[in-house]
C-alpha cells in the first residue's frame, strides 16, 4: 500500500476541487483589455459645459466629437434645467445623499437627469456592497415587488408550454417570457403561452423573445402585452455590429407604445465585452451610457444586472458588485428595474444564492429576469439563477426571511389540476383553428410531466408546421378568444380579453407597471415611499401567512399522526407492562437502561426510523454479549437524556445506567458522575443504527465489570443533521416534556417481545 503521506499535495485542495466552483473562470484585472468593473483604461472624468442652451461638451468629449451614443444622451436624457445644478454636486455627496434615508427619492431622481453617465457611474462606485443594497431599496420605482418566469422548453412543445405557464401564474409570476430553440416555432410558442397565461387568473403579462421585427408582429397580433429584447449597448461599434443605433431603437420603443404594449430595453455589464468592443472603458461606465440612452428614449423599464454578460462580468473582480451597482443606476434613473438574476452567473450555489439575496431582502420591481420556471435543461434562455428544480428553495427563502420574492406555495392537486385545463384549453384552440390536433396520449404525458423528456407530444417539425399556419393565416388574439369562449373555456376568453382591453386603454405603459387582483399598479399608483424603518414595502399578515405556507412543515398534531402509523406495528412486536415504583437494584451485573416518558406510548420510532421495540432488542443483546442483565425503568420526572441516565445509574445495582430518549438519542452514565459528565453520548440519532446501540450496550455492561472499553463513535459525513431534523426533534421534546410530572418516581417495566419479531 502506498503512503498516502507521501504525497506532495494538501490532500484539502482535491476536496475543493470536487466543489461546483472549480467549473467556474476568474479574469484577471485587465483595464486596458476592458476587463475592469468599476475604473476602465479609457474611463473619462466626469464634466459638462453648456453654451446657447446647448451641451457643449460630456465627460470630457466635445460635442463636436460626439459619437452617436453621445449625441442621443445629450439631446434626450440631460435636463438642462438641472444640469448645472446636479453636476456641482460632488460624487462622494450623491453617494451619501443615496444612503441617506432623509433624502427623498423624488430628489435624487430629479437630480439623475441632469447627470452625465461618468457622474452616475463615479457616484456609485463610492457605495460598498451593502450600501448599493439599502440604496437600491430605497431608489426603486414600485413599491410592491415581483418577479418574471422563464417557459421554455427543449421541444418547443405547446402543449407544454401552456401547462407550464399556468403553473407560473398561479405561482404568483407577474409576467412571463418565452424563447424558443428554433427560431420558426415563435408564433406557435406566442400562441402557446398567451393561453397557458390566462388558466386561473388574469393579469399576467407575456412576452414572446424573438428577432425583433417578428417579436413586434407577433405583439401586433395581439399575444403579447410586453416587450424587453430591445437591446442598447455602451458602444457605438457594438451598435452598429448590430446593425442599430440609438434613434432606431427609440423608433422601436415608439412602435411598441403606440400598440399599447409595454416595452423595456436590455442592457448589461460586459456586453460590449463579449462583442468585442469595449474601448478599455470599465463595465460599469458602459452600463451608465446604456441606462441614459434608455431614458431618453423614453423607455418604460430596463432588464439589466449583467444579464447574459453577468458569466463574464463576475469573473472579474467586483463584478458582482458591479452588477449590482448597474441595477442601482437603474432605479435611480426612474426606471423599471427588472435585475438581471436571469443568467446563472456561477456553478456555485453559494454565489448564486449571495447575488440574488440582496434583490429578495430589498425587492426589486422584478427580481428575476427571469426565473427558470422550468427544468434546467428544458431553459432555451440558457439555466437562470434560479431554475424548475431550485424553486422550492426560493420558496422558502421567502419564508426565512420573511421577503416577498413575487411567489406563492401552491399545491400538488392544484398544480395537476391547472395543467389539465391548460392542456385542454390549447388542444380546442388549435383543433378548432385547424392548427393540430393533440392525442389524449400527448395531453396526459405534458399534464403530468416535469419537463420535455418525460413527454410524448408534439414533433419538433410539427410544431413549426403549427406556428407557419398561424403566420400565414394571419391568426390574432381575437380568434384565440372566440375559439376559447365558444369551446367552454369562457373564463379564459374573458381573462384573455382583459389584458386586450387594457391595451386599448394604455394603463400598463406607467414606469413599473404590473397587473395584480385585477388592477394595474405602478410607480404611480404604488411608488416606493421608503424613508426609513416602518415604511416603505411592508409583508402583510395576509402575505406572511402565504409566505409560510410551504410545503413539509411540521406541527405536533403532525407528528403524532406519523407516530400513529408506527403504533399497530409496535403494539405486536413489544408489549410494557408497568409493574409499580422502581428499587434500587442489587445486582452487580444490571445495566438499568431508562426510557423517556414517551418511550412506546407516544413515539414509537427514532429519528433514524428505528422501532423503539428493534432499539431495546439491540441495548439487551449488547448487554448480554458483554455478561450483564438489562432492566427497563420509564423515568417519569425527566426527558431529558443525561438526567435520564443518572437516575438509571442510581437505581442500578452496578452503578451504570443507559438513558435514552424516544427520538433515539442515548448515554451511558455513573451513577457519582455529574448530569452531563456521561460515559458516552450517542448525540446523532439520524445517524445512529441498531449495530450502534448493540455496541453501547456491550460498553455498558463493560463498565459495570469495571473495565474502561473505546467508546462506541457514530460517524458522519458532515451532514446537516440539524436542518433535516430539529424541527421534528423540538416537537418530540415537546411531546415528552409535556408528559413529564414534577417529583414522579420511576416506573420497573417489564418488557416481553413478539417471538420472531425483530422490530425492524
Amino acid at each position: 500500500m502506498s503512503n498516502s503521506y507521501d504525497a506532495n499535495r494538501w490532500k484539502r485542495f482535491d476536496d475543493w476541487d470536487a466543489r461546483p466552483l472549480r467549473h467556474d473562470q476568474f479574469a484577471v484585472e485587465d483595464p486596458e483589455n476592458g476587463f475592469s468593473a468599476f475604473a476602465g483604461a479609457a474611463d473619462p472624468k466626469p464634466g459638462l459645459t453648456v453654451g446657447n442652451g446647448r451641451v457643449a461638451s460630456m465627460d470630457g468629449i466635445p460635442a463636436a466629437e460626439f459619437d452617436m451614443i453621445d449625441a442621443f444622451i445629450a439631446a434626450h436624457h440631460l435636463d438642462m434645467d438641472v444640469a448645472e445644478e446636479a453636476m456641482a454636486i460632488p460624487s462622494e455627496r450623491l453617494a451619501r445623499m443615496l444612503v441617506d434615508m432623509n433624502v427623498p427619492r423624488e430628489e435624487l431622481v430629479r437630480l439623475a437627469r441632469g447627470l452625465t453617465p461618468a457622474k452616475l457611474a463615479e457616484a456609485v462606485a463610492q457605495l460598498n456592497a451593502m450600501e448599493i443594497a439599502f440604496a437600491y431599496s430605497k431608489m426603486r420605482a414600485r413599491k410592491t415587488p415581483g418577479n418574471q418566469a422563464h417557459v421554455t422548453n427543449a421541444k418547443d412543445d405547446p402543449l407544454q408550454l401552456a401547462a407550464d405557464a399556468a403553473v407560473a401564474v398561479a405561482l404568483g409570476f407577474d409576467e412571463i417570457e418565452t424563447t424558443m430553440r428554433v427560431a420558426r416555432n415563435s408564433w406557435s410558442n406566442a400562441l402557446a403561452c398567451c393561453v397557458g397565461s390566462v388558466v386561473g387568473r388574469a393579469g399576467t403579462l407575456f412576452q414572446c423573445s424573438s428577432e425583433e421585427a417578428e417579436e413586434l408582429e407577433i405583439g401586433m397580433a395581439g399575444f403579447t402585452s410586453y416587450a424587453e429584447t430591445v437591446s442598447v449597448y455602451g458602444t457605438e461599434s457594438a451598435f452598429v455590429d448590430g446593425d442599430d443605433t440609438p434613434w432606431s431603437k427609440a423608433w422601436l420603443a415608439a412602435a411598441y407604445a403606440s400598440r399599447g404594449i409595454k416595452m423595456r430595453c436590455t442592457s448589461g455589464a460586459a456586453s460590449e465585452l463579449l462583442m468585442g468592443y469595449h474601448e478599455a472603458k470599465s463595465l460599469l461606465y458602459l452600463e451608465a451610457r446604456c441606462l441614459c440612452l434608455q431614458r431618453g428614449m423614453g423607455s418604460q423599464g430596463t432588464q439589466n444586472g449583467g444579464i447574459d454578460g453577468a458569466p463574464l462580468a463576475s469573473s472579474i473582480p467586483g463584478g458582482v458588485r458591479e452588477i449590482w451597482a448597474e441595477n442601482l443606476l437603474a432605479v435611480w434613473l426612474d426606471l423599471e428595474c427588472a435585475s438581471g438574476n436571469d443568467a446563472r452567473h456561477s456553478e456555485s450555489e453559494m454565489r448564486v444564492a449571495a447575488k440574488v439575496l440582496p434583490f429578495l431582502i430589498g425587492g426589486s420591481d422584478l427580481i428575476c429576469s427571469g426565473f427558470g420556471s422550468i427544468l434546467k435543461y428544458d431553459n432555451s434562455f440558457n439555466p437562470s439563477s434560479f431554475n424548475g428544480e431550485e424553486l422550492e428553495e426560493f420558496l422558502v427563502l421567502q419564508r426565512d426571511f420573511e421577503a416577498d420574492g413575487g411567489l406563492t406555495p401552491i399545491e400538488d392537486a392544484s398544480a395537476l389540476g391547472l395543467r389539465r385545463r391548460a392542456v385542454d384549453a390549447l388542444s380546442h384552440v388549435l383543433k378548432d383553428l385547424g392548427l393540430a390536433e393533440p392525442t389524449e396520449v400527448m395531453k396526459r404525458s405534458v399534464a403530468v410531466a416535469s419537463g420535455s423528456n418525460d413527454t410524448e407530444s408534439f414533433a419538433p417539425r410539427d410544431v413549426a408546421v403549427i406556428s407557419d399556419r398561424i403566420s400565414s393565416r394571419g391568426i390574432t388574439v381575437i380568434d384565440v378568444i372566440r375559439s376559447l369562449y365558444g369551446g367552454g373555456f369562457r373564463e379564459e376568453a374573458e381573462n384573455l380579453l382583459f389584458l386586450v382591453k387594457l391595451r386599448v386603454s394604455g394603463d400598463y405603459l406607467q414606469t413599473s407597471a404590473i397587473i395584480r387582483d385585477g388592477h394595474v399598479i405602478s410607480a404611480i399608483n404604488d411608488p416606493n415611499d421608503y424613508t426609513g424603518p416602518g415604511t416603505g414595502y411592508r409583508v402583510s399578515e395576509a402575505r406572511r401567512a402565504e409566505l409560510a405556507a410551504i410545503r413539509n412543515v411540521l406541527d405536533r398534531e403532525e407528528v403524532l399522526r406519523r407516530e400513529a402509523a408506527s403504533e399497530a406495528g409496535e403494539a405486536r412486536a413489544v408489549e410494557y407492562r408497568t409493574m409499580g415504583p422502581a428499587e434500587r437494584g442489587a445486582d452487580p451485573g444490571e445495566v438499568v437502561v431508562g426510557v423517556s416518558p414517551g418511550f412506546g406510548t407516544k413515539i414509537f420510532r427514532t429519528l433514524a426510523g428505528h422501532p423503539l421495540s428493534a432499539v431495546l432488542r439491540a441495548l439487551r443483546d449488547g448487554i448480554e454479549a458483554g455478561g450483564g442483565r438489562m432492566r427497563v425503568l420509564r423515568i417519569r420526572h425527566t426527558a431529558d437524556t443525561s438526567f435520564l441516565g443518572l437516575s438509571a445509574a442510581r437505581l442500578s445495582g452496578s452503578g451504570i445506567g443507559i438513558g435514552i430518549q424516544s427520538k433515539g438519542t442515548a448515554v451511558i452514565h455513573q451513577k457519582d458522575r455529574l448530569p452531563h459528565n456521561n460515559l458516552e453520548l450517542f448525540s446523532n440519532a439520524p445517524v445512529t443504527t441498531l449495530a450502534h446501540y448493540r455496541a453501547l450496550g456491550e460498553n455498558a455492561a463493560g463498565y459495570a465489570k469495571g473495565d474502561m472499553p473505546a467508546p462506541v463513535v457514530v460517524p458522519t459525513q458532515g451532514e446537516a443533521l440539524g436542518a433535516r431534523f430539529h424541527a421534528r426533534v423540538a416537537l418530540t421534546y415537546a411531546i415528552e416534556t409535556k408528559m413529564c410530572e414534577n417529583n414522579a418516581s420511576p416506573e420497573a417495566l417489564e418488557i416481553h417481545f413478539a417471538e420472531g419479531a425483530d422490530g425492524g
